[in-house]
């Protein structure tokens, strides 16, 4: 049977199918191939416009989705909010609207609030994705680390992976979660208490550690999560240092777990809190290489919302 991408939109990870998700990891792993080619870029989109409508701060997912659509050969918009009508009071709505006027195929949302994304998505016909909707989720960040450790250990299923840090705040805490459950991964939550959301251990396959030692020796995958002081409205630990000693990853820590452990981290950094520069740079480290896995997976996305199905040979050529 065909499997298809059932909505225009992508909003979360929580939504989809195990089936849809496996159909974007399968579909982003041609794509993948192109960045080996001298001309990296395919003509699949050409045509289609994409809206980059960013109101919180990005590098990584920004530049990621943008190099996506361009080797897609889309055309691209960028609007920075700080300078748009959004500064003169237009609601999201009406921001929306403006855009579909325009005749955008795609408006990819970064937002402060959680459910933006799914507002704008009923309001215009365009395909929104989420870019990250407050504490709810990122699904493309999600769906790149799954790409990740598949990529690396062949299968998700059984695989036992610790998310470590502040799970109460991370929208790609959610999405990993969503993700990584459904396709049959044990997933450990480990962090200060005051950032562990009472429901998580309410979801199958989640279990609650707060001892990160414990929690990290038979871990196959740790994945480190940035401490998000911009997001806490009050101190939910006593200070960084502390925070450090507890839950963060050094060289000493990471010889508790397996020798061939994967370590990831979805950026930005916090060199000397969450992670030291030993464990981020080093061989068991595959940081990097979520960046670069996060275009193929971002292309398929939007492959797919397009209206494509399973990207083939013939698709990449």
């Amino acid at each position: 049977m065909m499997v298809r991408l059932i909505s225009k939109d992508l909003l979360g990870l929580e939504y989809l199918s195990k089936q849809e998700i496996e159909l974007i990891l399968d579909t982003a792993k041609p794509f993948k191939e192109i960045f080996t080619r001298s001309i990296k870029k395919v003509p699949t989109l050409r045509g289609k416009t994409i809206v980059l409508l960013f109101y919180e701060a990005s590098t990584r997912t920004r530049t990621s989705f943008e190099l996506a659509a361009k080797r897609l050969s889309a055309d691209t918009v960028n609007i920075a909010v700080a300078t748009s009508s959004v500064v003169k009071g237009e609601s999201l709505v009406d921001t929306g609207k403006t855009l579909e006027a325009m005749k955008a195929d795609f408006v990819v949302i970064r937002h402060g609030m959680s459910g933006a994304p799914h507002l704008l998505g009923r309001t215009i016909k365009a395909s929104v994705i989420n870019a990250g909707d407050g504490w709810h989720e990122h699904p493309t960040q999600g769906l790149l680390d799954i790409f990740t450790i598949r990529e690396k250990m062949g299968s998700v299923k059984g695989k036992k992976v610790v998310l470590v840090g502040d799970i109460l705040h991370s929208r790609v805490a959610r999405s990993n979660i969503w993700g990584l459950t459904k396709l049959g991964a044990r997933i450990t939550v480990c962090g200060p208490s005051t950032l562990i959301p009472g429901y998580v251990e309410q979801i199958n396959g989640v279990e609650v550690e707060y001892n990160l030692d414990k929690a990290i020796k038979s871990a196959d995958v740790i994945n480190i999560l940035r401490i998000q002081l911009e997001r806490q409205k009050e101190n939910l630990f006593p200070s960084i240092r502390e925070y450090s000693l507890l839950y963060g990853i050094d060289e000493e820590r990471l010889a508790l777990a397996k020798n061939d452990v994967i370590i990831m981290h979805p950026g930005p950094m916090n060199r000397g809190i969450e992670i030291t520069s030993d464990v981020a740079d080093g061989v068991n480290s595959v940081i990097y290489e979520q960046v670069t896995n996060g275009i193929a997976v971002r292309m398929a996305v939007l492959f797919l919302l397009a209206g494509g199905e399973t990207a083939t040979a013939d698709v990449v050529e």
